[in-house]
């Protein structure tokens, strides 16, 4: 289904949606709709008594009101459920390969629905990942286009912060094992079609104090409008003039409808919803709505380092030679030594050699080698080079300062001042010095490093701009986290943090009146991304950290929270802007109805009464002039469906620039807007001849 087929599917859902929502059990979730809703049907039973065209038009577009404000709501929902239709798609009937025992080979196929916490399945090239769940053998490409909507395959594997997968997703070369972390029905694909289906019944505090207000006003307006009656007889008696005042039912409830905050009244529900539908878009999925109006204030933001920041694993970026020893020498034996160490530095390692010299693995192996595989406890791994009796003739090592140091000594050997400095330097940058040796001399230094995530200082320079100052939380060394802390262009750094410490940053930040962002990956995150006033998991995390935050990146990248900020300003700003509106253009309504209502009363010698001057619009006459608002009233709603669901555009900007930006347009333009409307859609009518 194209782009156009989905749009249309959308418009006629909502079109649908528009009349399942007239049931009264519907209209009363949204009090200021509902007197509306109440209105049509008085006015409705009013054109049947009476059988006059000018009760039945106001019939009619008092439920095209109702009508058009359903259709914003249920727009916005459509847009929601149309993405929960495709995810839904992608959860279809899977068949998983699930692995017998543990450390076994042998598996038998089972639909994924009887998949249990821990299992392991087996996933091949072609395999759709039936659940849930953390990679433990294996690297493989995956398309996880069905749940980000990013056509590019990424890599996962086991170890490091790519190893988790989702449900859904299809894999595209080699195999992998995946032990399943989800229970059935509660996969993140699950709660991701049940959160999106939910949304609309989902307010957050803002919206539900701005009902309260909405509601109070509405009242207010109900008490006035309908004690207007005992002031018209009085004024009539006053002035001598029966009848000069028009006030039937009809008309009652149409100013009453005119006056209320019908516009933003049926527009709040649709204003929520499309936020939450924008992060989607972004490929943010909102846990809370609570969470999204709050990253609109947010001024605090808690990165963690490794998987965050930088991409997770230290990567070899440079061969530095010992005096007397060439790069490309010194490469060859630095990859022959890294060809038994399957952790991701000694992958990286192997992968520089190739890019720098065309290096392969294999021309470093020899039918005679004994290897010596990377272990945490030795912290080197190697290959000893042997004769055909298998007797070790020459070993090449790589490690850690340390332990390459012990290891030549033993031999008789004694490492250069040159390369203790070269290692020294490497250790203040914030990188960390492997040291590659033959026999007993020490050849140079690998030096690995935290890669920063490219683009990463010029979207934290933007967060700057927008008033949020970014904290790197690390357990680096202070020197290493400086350094990783200045080429990021992170604002400031803790470093050596251990979870309680993260966690107690948060709540001092918080203290502080500050309102505090947090992003994380890792199961050490979990504690601080539920203490956050917004906790952001990336997708690629643990499954800790994405139960524990009220949003999850489906593209992991930690400057998401830009477009994440600017959604819930957005939010805050369309909310505000719209209600500006929809009070301010309740002004022009006052000089369309009150002359029609009041503009004979204290008439003296056939003249107009005093009121009359305020139809500054000129109508062509009482009953078109009530007409023309109640119609300009109706079809405001429809209008302004796209900015609530686009959202106002968010500039970065102070507080009186905001506001004044939101008199001088919806204030204003509150105003203007319905002089004009009123009085084209006046025109119109006697045009057509459509006289009351």
């Amino acid at each position: 289904m194209n782009k156009t087929e989905k749009s249309s599917g959308v418009i006629r859902g909502a079109i649908a949606g528009a009349f399942v929502k007239l049931s009264p059990r519907e209209q009363i979730k949204n009090p200021v709709m509902f007197v509306v809703f109440a209105g049509a049907i008085i006015v409705s039973g009013c054109a049947a008594i009476d059988h006059s065209i000018f009760s039945f038009v106001i019939a009619v577009w008092l439920w095209f009101t109702v009508l058009f404000a359903n259709f914003a709501e249920a727009m916005a929902e459509g847009r929601g459920k149309a993405h929960a239709s495709t995810l839904r798609n992608a959860r279809t009937q899977i068949t998983a390969h699930k692995i017998l025992f543990e450390g076994g080979t042998s598996t038998v196929d089972v639909n994924a629905d009887h998949l249990e916490l821990g299992d392991i399945v087996s996933c091949t090239a072609g395999d759709i990942i039936p659940s849930d769940g953390e990679v433990i053998e294996g690297i493989a490409t995956v398309d996880e286009s069905a749940i980000t909507g990013e056509s590019a395959p990424v890599i996962r594997e086991s170890g490091g912060d790519r190893s988790a997968v989702t449900g859904g997703t299809r894999v595209i070369s080699d195999r992998i094992l995946v032990r399943i972390t989800a229970e059935r029905g509660n996969t993140f694909l699950d709660r991701m079609i049940s959160l999106i289906e939910n949304a609309k019944r989902q307010k957050t505090p803002n919206e539900i104090a701005l009902g309260i207000v909405l509601v109070t006003m509405t009242l207010l307006f109900l008490v006035v409008v309908f004690t207007l009656p005992a002031f018209g007889r009085y004024s009539e008696i006053a002035s001598n003039a029966p009848g000069s005042t028009h006030m039937t039912l009809t008309i009652l409830i149409s100013l009453l409808v005119c006056l209320i905050p019908t516009t933003i009244g049926g527009l709040l529900s649709a204003i929520g919803i499309g936020g939450i539908s924008r992060l989607l878009k972004k490929n943010v999925l909102a846990l809370s709505g609570r969470a999204v109006e709050a990253a609109g204030d947010i001024d605090i933001l808690l990165l963690d380092k490794t998987g965050t920041i930088t991409l997770g694993n230290r990567m070899a970026v440079a061969f530095i030679v010992a005096p007397g020893i060439s790069e490309q020498e010194l490469a060859e034996v630095a990859q022959a030594s890294s060809i038994a160490d399957e952790t991701p530095e000694g992958r990286s390692i192997v992968i520089l050699a190739k890019e720098k010299f065309g290096i392969r693995g294999q021309d470093g192996a020899p039918a005679h080698a004994k290897f010596i595989p990377f272990s945490a406890n030795t912290r080197m791994s190697g290959l000893d080079y042997c004769d055909s009796d298998g007797k070790a003739i020459q070993s090449i090592r790589k490690g850690a300062v340390e332990a390459i140091r012990t290891h030549i000594e033993k031999q008789n050997g004694i490492m250069s001042v040159v390369v203790q400095n070269a290692a020294d330097n490497i250790a203040r940058s914030g990188g960390t010095p492997i040291l590659v040796s033959r026999d007993n001399i020490v050849l140079g230094i690998v030096h690995l490093k935290d890669v920063v995530k490219g683009g990463i200082r010029e979207r934290f320079a933007r967060l700057r701009k927008m008033g949020i100052r970014t904290v790197m939380i690390t357990g680096d060394n202070p020197l290493t986290a400086a350094a990783i802390a200045a080429e990021a262009g992170v604002d400031d750094f803790v470093a050596e943090a251990t979870p309680e410490s993260k966690l107690a940053k948060i709540k001092e930040e918080k203290a502080l009146g500050h309102m505090v962002a947090m992003i994380g990956d890792g199961t050490n995150d979990a504690p601080a991304l539920a203490q956050a006033d917004v906790g952001v998991a990336m997708h690629t995390g643990t499954q800790a950290a994405r139960e524990a935050g009220n949003m999850v990146d489906l593209d992991s990248n930690p400057t998401k929270l830009i477009d994440i900020v600017e959604i819930g300003k957005q939010i805050l700003m369309t909310r505000g802007s719209l209600t500006t509106f929809s009070f301010a253009n309740d002004v022009a309504k006052y000089f369309a109805i009150l002359p029609a209502m009041f503009g004979t009363v204290y008439a003296v010698n056939g003249h107009k009464g005093p009121l009359a001057s305020l139809d500054i619009m000129r109508l062509h006459s009482p009953e078109s002039a009530i007409v023309s608002a109640v119609i300009f009233n109706a079809i405001i709603i429809v209008a302004l469906i796209p900015l609530a669901l686009r959202g106002v555009t968010y500039r970065p900007g102070g507080a009186m620039s905001v506001l004044r930006r939101n008199i001088l347009v919806y204030g204003i333009g509150g105003i203007v807007a319905p002089f004009i409307g009123i009085k084209l859609i006046d025109i119109l009518m006697t045009l057509v001849g459509l006289n009351f």
